[in-house]
């Protein structure tokens, strides 16, 4: 009788991704002029949000995936919020050939991540005495994209000048 779950020998060599734990590393918000800062405002705050990923090996086929979100709302001594989110996860990556690792550590892994960040940013905007703040969905297939081409660049670019 077949196994109703999908289990099996076949199913032993099948690729899998699995989100092991996820959890904050660091976390900061400041509302450095509050109360000032919580009045009506003159005109919509300028913010700027800045994502980076970090990749950590911690074991064969177990990797920490960090998602940094920074982001400010305002501007110099006008700045409404500023906060900074280290959010970040243990993934397991089984029976994936090595050329595709990379592309799911830096794409699906903080895809995965994305959504929890996002709302802890939301809450503590809120909880700041804002309006929540809820970041557009980010596509990390093509910030992986530009930079594998800003690698490419740099190497072509690095390459001649090694030989002049």
């Amino acid at each position: 009788m077949a196994d109703a779950n999908g289990g099996g020998a076949a199913d032993a060599n099948a690729p899998a991704l699995n989100a092991m734990v996820q959890y904050t590393k660091d976390f900061s918000f400041e509302n450095p002029n509050a109360p000032r800062s919580l009045g009506p405002q003159s005109k919509p705050p300028n913010i700027a949000i800045q994502v980076n990923v970090n990749v950590k090996q911690v074991a064969d086929t177990d990797y920490e995936v960090e998602l940094l979100l920074e982001g400010t709302a305002g501007e110099a001594a006008d700045t409404l919020f500023k906060f900074e989110l280290n959010y970040a996860g243990l993934f397991r990556l089984l029976n994936i050939p090595e050329k595709d690792k990379h592309p799911i550590i830096m794409i699906e892994c903080p895809r995965l991540l994305f959504p929890f960040a996002r709302q802890i940013v939301a809450d503590a905007v809120r909880a700041g005495g804002f309006p929540p703040l809820y970041i557009d969905p980010i596509d990390f297939a093509g910030l992986y994209r530009r930079r594998v081409d800003e690698m490419a660049a740099k190497q072509g670019q690095s390459a001649p000048s090694a030989t002049a």
